[in-house]
């Protein structure tokens, strides 16, 4: 009795030891299996011709590239960004760096990229909307040069034969970073929003000191310059329309006027 108890124990020992090998072995199988199924399904999805983007360079469209969104944006060069991916595996395609170079494109603010069963590509392009004209100045000459200027304070080309009823902002260079551009916009919004209707008078913002916004308006059909400081620019505004007519009277050839003074204007 006692020999059979002992052989008894150790059958159940050694049983779970069988069963846990079984699982080990089996659970290699599946992991080996699907490993094995992963890497032929890859390479079907890019190597199969069935899923290659049929896209001729020499063609200036594709009915497998669509690009959406684009009014300003080159397309060509849109186009130009997935040339290397022309005969290739649309599954080859390396989404994130295509979307890279979309970013750097003039006017794309935003860029999405779809793959579309079997052998599409869709781009979606969100265009930057202009705010003002850049007034921006020529290295080492008195000449400026006309660019336009979003909210996030990035510089876009002029298209052409676009015409935009826009204010023109100086004081930005394309030295700037694109936050020092952005706060001088912000400084202009915020002028023109607290102008409120009379900011229809005003042509040029210059917000190269965010202290000191200067402005041009058009008074009684003249242009004059006005220096605004960094508030109050509607009561200030409206004070120097309301004495407009005795400050000629005195100061007839003036052309620049500092208001930054609430209680009296100074002719320059």
């Amino acid at each position: 009795m006692p020999r059979a108890t002992a052989t008894a124990k150790q059958n159940a020992t050694e049983k779970p030891g069988w069963r846990l090998w079984l699982r080990v072995v089996a659970w290699s199988g599946l992991f080996v299996g699907a490993l094995w199924g992963g890497t032929e399904l890859r390479s079907f999805l890019l190597t199969d011709p069935r899923f290659g983007l049929a896209c001729d360079p020499a063609e200036t469209s594709c009915s497998n590239l669509e690009i959406q969104g684009t009014t300003y944006v080159n397309r060509d060069r849109v186009r130009a960004v997935f040339t290397p991916d022309f005969g290739r595996s649309v599954f080859h395609l390396p989404l994130a760096e295509r979307r890279r170079h979309l970013l750097a494109i003039d006017w794309v603010r935003t860029a999405t990229i779809s793959r579309v069963w079997p052998n599409r590509i869709v781009v979606t392009i969100a265009e930057r909307v202009p705010v003002a004209f850049a007034k921006l100045p020529v290295a080492g000459t008195a000449r400026h040069w006309m660019a336009l200027v979003d909210n996030d304070g990035v510089l876009m080309t002029l298209p052409r034969k676009v015409r935009f009823n826009l204010p023109v902002l100086s004081g930005l260079t394309e030295e700037q970073k694109d936050e020092d551009r952005r706060l001088r916009v912000r400084a202009m919004n915020r002028l023109l929003e607290d102008l409120g209707p009379q900011a229809k008078d005003i042509s040029e913002i210059n917000a190269a000191s965010l202290q000191e916004m200067r402005v041009i308006a058009d008074v009684d059909g003249q242009g004059v310059e006005l220096w605004l400081g960094d508030q109050h620019f509607r009561s200030r505004y409206s004070n120097f329309l309301s004495h407009y007519q005795d400050i000629r009277q005195h100061s007839q050839e003036a052309s620049t006027f500092d208001l930054r003074l609430d209680d009296r204007i100074l002719a320059r």
